[in-house]
């Protein structure tokens, strides 16, 4: 079964490798992410002024996105996963203004990006079929 060659905003082959180099897991991986990620923004956005369950939200993004090789993605949900936390801890910490709108874009932008992929995926293997 074969990989993407390049996929924006994913290592694909570290991802696969994780995986115990099994490129099927990836991309069962990769439909999970689509599907369980599909109503995420708007799920997020109404847990925002609730640190508890917007971290909850975040966190859950950020794993699903490092499961897949979304590592962009990643890293701006683990900067806002941080903030949150500390203020869990009871730390004085701000949402870096524009963090948000740069989780928001480059959400909407790799979940695009793999809903993609695994259209054009699922495509190919019909026609093998």
């Amino acid at each position: 079964m074969m990989i993407p060659r390049s996929l924006t905003g994913f290592d694909v082959n570290a991802a696969v490798g994780r995986m115990l180099d099994r490129p099927e897991l990836w991309w069962e991986a990769l439909g999970l992410f689509v599907e369980h990620f599909a109503d995420w923004e708007s799920s997020w956005r109404g847990s925002v002024g609730d640190d508890a369950l917007e971290r909850k939200r975040v966190h859950a993004l950020r794993s699903g996105a490092v499961n897949v090789g979304a590592l962009d993605l990643a890293e701006v949900a683990g900067t806002l996963e941080a903030v949150l936390l500390k203020r869990a801890a009871g730390q004085m910490a701000e949402v870096p203004a524009g963090l948000r709108e740069r989780l928001q874009d480059c959400f909407c932008r790799t979940w695009t990006v793999a809903a993609s992929a695994r259209r054009e995926q699922e495509g190919a293997w019909r026609a093998q079929g």
